[in-house]
């Protein structure tokens, strides 16, 4: 790694400041799953990395009603086992319990993974199927104008993510076709019910990272059974081709894993 120094924020206030004595060339530290391993990797140079999990501003959920809030500093681990958030909407607590491995879920953060919105990440499709907001700390974006394209979102220099909130859908179900190796979702889609109308959303099988399926989310809305998505397909040039699975498998993934979604909603 290049060296660098080590920044405690104890306040929103302060992270900002201490980003802006680094002269522009500071970083932001959540959960550090993706900025540490980049650079050991000698991808990233920063000059100081301000870590935000200690601020209380970050912390914490909050469900009024069916409204469920989260801080952009809570982690993978605290989202899987809150009860309120179970209570109204477990699907979201059985993705989050599902990503990576027990480390992973006891440092990442939710705002984390927002804010870098990796191809494979698997809040960006709950959000996006949920039409939840994102909360920062100059104003409040939805889900379809924040997520842009790979590692793109609507964030600007230095904006901190605070929070997301969403309203939990009548009926939720994800499903996430994980490499053995990694855990990240090959193909991973987040179907939400609400009100007569489907909203599904994919992610780790398109080239752009998430998106929303709308030709699955068309059939879906006039019946939503598994059955309904019968010669409904994505287009493989959207899709992403590696070494783990061709645009191709990918294309054939969609379809097959948003099924698997839609039983787990209808329970």
């Amino acid at each position: 790694m290049y060296q660098t120094q080590y920044k405690r924020a104890g306040s929103l206030d302060e992270a900002k400041a201490l980003v802006g004595a680094s002269g522009g060339e500071g970083k932001y530290l959540s959960g550090g799953m993706t900025l540490i391993p980049t650079m050991k990797a000698r991808l990233a140079s920063p000059s100081a990395l301000i870590d935000l999990r200690h601020i209380a501003d970050l912390k914490g959920i909050s469900v009024e009603g069916r409204r469920v809030r989260i801080g952009g500093g809570v982690t993978h681990a605290e989202v899987a086992a809150s009860k309120e958030i179970e209570a109204v909407c477990p699907t979201f607590c059985e993705l989050a319990n599902l990503i990576g491995d027990p480390a992973v879920r006891h440092m990442g953060t939710i705002g984390g993974v927002v804010a870098n919105f990796d191809p494979a990440a698997d809040y960006p499709a709950a959000l996006l199927a949920l039409g939840g907001t994102i909360h920062t700390d100059r104003r409040e974006i939805g889900a379809d104008d924040f997520f842009l394209g790979l590692f793109e979102t609507a964030l600007e220099e230095d904006e901190i993510v605070t929070g997301v909130s969403f309203e939990a859908p009548d009926a939720a179900g994800w499903e996430k076709f994980r490499n053995p190796a990694s855990r990240y979702a090959m193909c991973g889609v987040f179907v939400a019910w609400r009100g007569g109308e489907a909203r599904v959303a994919v992610t780790g099988a398109g080239s752009n990272g998430a998106f929303r399926w709308q030709e699955g989310e068309a059939a879906l809305s006039a019946r939503f059974e598994p059955e309904a998505l019968d010669g409904v397909s994505v287009d493989e040039g959207e899709m992403i081709g590696d070494l783990h699975g061709s645009s191709a498998y990918r294309a054939n993934l969609v379809p097959v894993v948003t099924k698997r979604a839609v039983r787990s909603a209808r329970g």
